[in-house]
């Protein structure tokens, strides 16, 4: 046994898992750790079949396939996951040989350990590291590195080499306007007034059913549609009861349930933003009233590696920490849709973070849930550089750019509806284009040409797959209304309408749509086309004279995917014979 510690501890056998060159921009080292700090480490194993689970994944989610709708269990799904026998012990051996205790979750192995063991274990120097614009300091190490014998068993240890803090939150609201109690009654007015009419000066659940032709009644047995709230926002009781009395009164009486997740809570009375997360628990209810409504609550916050335009302190969100609580569940407790309405650039995100967290929204896609998230404000970026080497690129968002997300743009206006300005999309950095959207992306692609080809890869995967209304949503929020825009109101919307479509195939007795693209991609006529508008960014960057823009155009483009919902239609495609009434 000795021997074997001594060649797991010698440099001349060790792999460098991650490096960096210095300490990252904005961050100071304060103080180097002392040796009986604490730090909490996740090692990721290698999954034995993420392969074969990603094939199984397509033909279930595929139409046409003998396959379709089949979805898998979560003892099954575990099975493509489970690391090998070898991963699991070589990597338990080698950390109890330490002193550690660990913790195995399938594919994830949890640990904590002292400063002093952390750094003997992993050839590490853990300091404490402060951001410059403050916020509390971070245990963090410039490089890691395991034995030679156990790299191919581990994936990723984090967070090592990841600078993340707490900061300002990152959803995807634009703008957010608290009107006076004026214009309040205003408002107010004119929504009694005309309740279907849409327009740019405000959105109202009325105009949402009208312009997207939803008149189908769900029943609520057996239903269940959820959004993700992060970064100490809750919904708020009291503001989606004003919200049914005022815009809503067919929902009236109709709340939702919480759950807690990682030390999430559900802080009523706080004094933090709750605009987004009203948001979306009242254009879920605006949707698809009266399915049952469920709020998961997660504390925590991600690594983020600085950028530009995000440079710290961190903003990026949980999500490793929601989905492992989401797919140890049963399968009767998953919901059948869920909506996230967080983001931030793709590069700001580790890599094998980023495409683990992809491999875990494919798990539940697998497990018969269809995962949207909003495609993010920033049309093609922001400041569009490539942190890399500083060169001009448009900036893809996370998770959008995930396949295996449904990601959601924005528009506004009627007669036409128009791509809105703030939509984002593109091409993902990460992530090969998909099988089952190369068709439409590639029409697109070869309608505008050499246009702006040196700023994204045109292999991978476009984004958003489709889109709905996100300007100027009334909102009642801490009692008072406002007029939100965002793709944070997109998602919420498009989400009710499939959590809908999931409703009226449970009527038929079908399995709920699942992994959603495939079948997206392959209905686009139930969408409405999309053609004007655009997605605008890069405005503060040389490169682009008078910034840089998406346009809207037939068929799919990166502003507003395949369109807006045209219900009717998607009724028909998912459920035949069941009426849109």
């Amino acid at each position: 046994m000795r021997s074997v510690l001594v060649l797991f501890a010698s440099a001349a056998t060790a792999k460098v898992m991650d490096s960096l060159a210095s300490v990252p921009k904005g961050w100071t080292e304060v103080r180097q750790a002392s040796s009986d700090d604490v730090v909490t480490l996740r090692v990721g194993l290698p999954q034995q079949h993420a392969i074969a689970l990603e094939q199984a994944v397509l033909e279930i989610s595929t139409p046409g396939h003998p396959n379709y709708g089949l979805h898998l269990s979560r003892d099954q799904v575990r099975s493509y996951t489970a690391p090998t026998e070898k991963s699991v012990s070589s990597v338990v051996d080698w950390l109890v040989q330490s002193g550690i205790k660990p913790s195995v979750n399938n594919d994830w192995i949890t640990f904590n350990a002292d400063v002093k063991t952390a750094n003997d274990l992993l050839e590490a120097k853990f300091a404490w590291y402060q951001y410059e614009q403050g916020g509390s300091p971070k245990l963090r190490t410039l490089s890691y590195s395991v034995p030679d014998e156990l790299s191919a068993n581990i994936d990723l240890i984090q967070p090592t080499t990841r600078f993340g803090q707490l900061g300002a939150k990152r959803s995807t609201i634009f703008e957010m306007q608290v009107l006076e109690p004026a214009e309040e009654d205003i408002v107010k007015t004119n929504a009694a007034v005309d309740v279907a009419d849409c327009n740019p000066s405000r959105v109202t659940p009325a105009c949402i059913k009208s312009l997207y032709n939803i008149q189908y009644t769900a029943s609520t047995e057996g239903n269940l549609v959820a959004f993700c709230s992060y970064l100490e926002e809750y919904a708020r009781y009291s503001d989606l009861q004003s919200f049914e009395r005022q815009y809503l009164t067919e929902a009236t009486g109709q709340n939702f349930t919480v759950q807690l997740v990682n030390g999430g809570l559900d802080d009523q009375t706080s004094s933090d933003d709750s605009g987004e997360a009203n948001l979306d628990v009242q254009y879920i209810l605006a949707a698809s009233s009266p399915i049952p409504i469920m709020e998961y609550s997660t504390g925590g916050r991600g690594p983020l590696v600085p950028t530009t335009d995000q440079p710290g302190p961190s903003t990026n969100e949980p999500y490793l920490e929601f989905l492992t609580y989401l797919l140890d569940q049963d399968d009767s407790a998953l919901p059948q849709t869920i909506s996230t309405s967080y983001g931030e650039e793709e590069q700001s995100v580790p890599a094998e973070y980023a495409l683990r967290v992809c491999n875990m929204y494919m798990q539940l896609g697998a497990r018969g849930v269809s995962v949207l998230f909003s495609s993010g404000d920033s049309g093609p970026g922001d400041s569009c550089i490539r942190e890399s080497d500083q060169a001009p690129f448009f900036q893809p968002s996370f998770p959008a750019g995930c396949p295996y997300v449904t990601s959601v743009g924005a528009t506004y206006n009627v007669e036409p509806e128009q791509a809105v300005s703030f939509s984002s999309g593109g091409f993902s950095s990460l992530h090969a284009q998909p099988a089952w959207q190369a068709d439409a992306v590639n029409a697109y692609l070869e309608s505008i040409g050499s246009t702006y080809s040196a700023y994204f890869n045109a292999s991978n995967r476009g984004f958003p797959d489709v889109a709905a209304q996100g300007s100027r949503f009334v909102v009642i929020d801490k009692g008072r209304t406002a007029l939100l825009s965002g793709t944070s109101a997109s998602s919420p919307v498009f989400a009710g309408v499939v959590a809908l479509l999931n409703a009226a195939r449970k009527s038929q007795g079908e399995p709920p749509l699942g992994f959603l693209n495939p079948w997206l991609y392959n209905n686009s006529a139930a969408f409405f086309d999309i053609t004007s508008g655009y997605g605008s960014g890069c405005s503060g960057n040389p490169a682009f004279r008078n910034g840089a823009r998406w346009n809207a155009t037939a068929g799919w483009d990166p502003v507003t995917g395949l369109g807006t919902p045209d219900f009717g239609k998607l009724l028909a495609a998912a459920a035949p014979g069941v009426e849109n009434a």
